[in-house]
């Protein structure tokens, strides 16, 4: 009885020692591609920082500026465009975006863009309106294809598709720090010059302000989707580091507890064994 509980408890440590390889190692891959990830983070917020002041100062120069991407109309329908993962074993990465969607949605009729395998499989197993599921892989989308999705976006929102587009994806806080976000993209809210607000540098666009403001929206769009893919991605392999961490230090802990579980019952089989020796030479 003894024996057979001894093998179990050994089948098992071996087991979780070869999950805690495993888990380790993902954690290393996760680490390594973290620090890309970062940098890459890092290297895009300027892009559409820069877009968005060029805008602003559009607006501002400019108090009749009439855009359609800056006409507020009642909203009947939204376009959510939603960042998520390609695989699990990554925390409550998914599940946290995901849920942030639904409480954003609910009650509401909208019509989806997914970027990422477990995006797309959530919203087709709701029967969600799906725009494209072209970009179903976030690690293959690039920043040609945020272009594309700029552009697709806004001929749906000038075609009256929808009326309002906003942006789901994962803020990249810290290492251990990933907090969703939904924010809107369309339309764009522009502060006006105050009246008496004072004299302003003149700046001439050609051929018009209108013009060139409309040329900038779908650039400003899929610099911003670009970068909220690049903090996607970053949440998602910091959120996958902190589990296989945790995942690292539980095996060791459990490998722990079946080792001191073995050697009391290889003990107690010890034990036996020398009683049942005694027992037998005074008999």
């Amino acid at each position: 009885m003894a024996g057979a509980s001894m093998k179990d408890i050994k089948l098992r440590i071996k087991s979780v020692e070869s999950t805690m390889q495993i888990t380790k190692a993902m954690e290393l891959v996760a680490s390594s591609k973290l620090r890309r990830a970062k940098l890459r983070v890092e290297q895009s917020r300027p892009y559409f920082q820069v877009l968005h002041a060029a805008l602003t100062d559009i607006a501002a120069s400019n108090a009749e500026l009439s855009s359609p991407y800056i006409a507020q109309r009642q909203v009947k329908k939204t376009c959510y465009v939603v960042i998520a993962g390609d695989r699990g074993l990554a925390g409550g990465y998914n599940s946290n975006i995901l849920k942030a969607v639904a409480a954003e949605t609910d009650g509401k009729e909208i019509c989806v863009l997914p970027i990422g395998k477990k995006a797309l499989e959530h919203f087709e197993r709701r029967k969600t309106q799906i725009l494209t599921d072209r970009y179903a892989l976030a690690g293959d989308v690039t920043i040609s294809d945020c272009f594309s999705i700029a552009q697709l976006l806004a001929k749906g929102y000038l075609a009256g598709e929808y009326d309002e587009i906003r942006l789901a994806y994962t803020t990249f806080v810290s290492m251990l720090s990933q907090q969703p976000a939904v924010t809107k993209l369309l339309p764009l809210e522009v502060r006006r010059p105050e009246p008496g607000a004072g004299p302003r540098g003149l700046t001439l666009y050609e051929p018009s302000c209108e013009a060139v403001y409309d040329a900038i929206v779908p650039e400003y769009l899929a610099g911003l989707v670009y970068g909220a893919l690049c903090e996607s991605v970053a949440s998602e392999l910091g959120a996958r580091r902190t589990a296989m961490d945790a995942a690292t230090k539980n095996a060791g802990e459990m490998i722990d507890s079946l080792s001191l579980h073995y050697n009391r019952a290889r003990q107690a089989a010890i034990t036996q064994e020398i009683t049942e020796i005694v027992a037998g030479a005074e008999a």
